[in-house]
């Protein structure tokens, strides 16, 4: 496991759920519905970086997402893809959860389950693997968000082999409204 295995082996998943249904419940349920669509800011967003293997840098990814406009309670349907220099090639869908910590610092976790294609990057038990993180943050006056994030794809567990791949990226999300 990676140095960043207690944030990215899934425990980023378990809280950003965790932390969306308490949100859910305090500020979406007693107004329109818990899980009632809202709209949202739509974003763009792309990312660089360091892929870690086993605590190896093994290669660069890069990650282009689309936090699209709609939500449900505090759950934006995001979709995305990313390609490594070796040629590993992930491609997925599921959700971000946004907090603002300060009016301009926020943290983000996002949950997405996908493909992966290996190409020549590392075997990862199989093509359906999952991908969970957080990224920390600042927005500008203009609303482009500027953030750190770590995530971490493996399998969990639905084949034998489930090795894990971390991701440290530089991220720039771009408001589309």
């Amino acid at each position: 496991m990676s140095d960043f295995a207690i944030i990215t082996d899934g425990t980023a998943a378990v809280v950003g759920l965790l932390v969306g249904l308490i949100n859910m419940g305090v500020n979406h349920c007693p107004n329109d519905g818990c899980l009632a669509k809202n709209e949202v800011t739509p974003y763009i967003a792309a990312s660089v970086g360091d892929v870690v293997f086993q605590k190896q840098t093994v290669g660069e990814e890069f990650y282009i997402r689309k936090q699209t406009g709609t939500a449900r309670g505090p759950f934006q349907f995001t979709y995305g893809a990313s390609i490594t220099d070796e040629g590993g090639v992930w491609i997925g869908l599921g959700n971000t959860t946004t907090y603002q910590i300060t009016p301009r610092w926020y943290a983000q976790f996002h949950s997405m389950p996908g493909i992966y294609l290996e190409g020549g990057e590392e075997d990862l038990g199989g093509p359906i693997e999952f991908r969970s993180g957080i990224e920390l943050g600042y927005e500008n006056r203009t609303g482009v968000r500027m953030g750190l994030s770590i995530d971490h794809r493996s399998n969990a567990g639905i084949y034998s082999n489930n090795p894990g791949l971390e991701t440290v990226q530089f991220r720039v999300s771009i408001p589309l409204k």
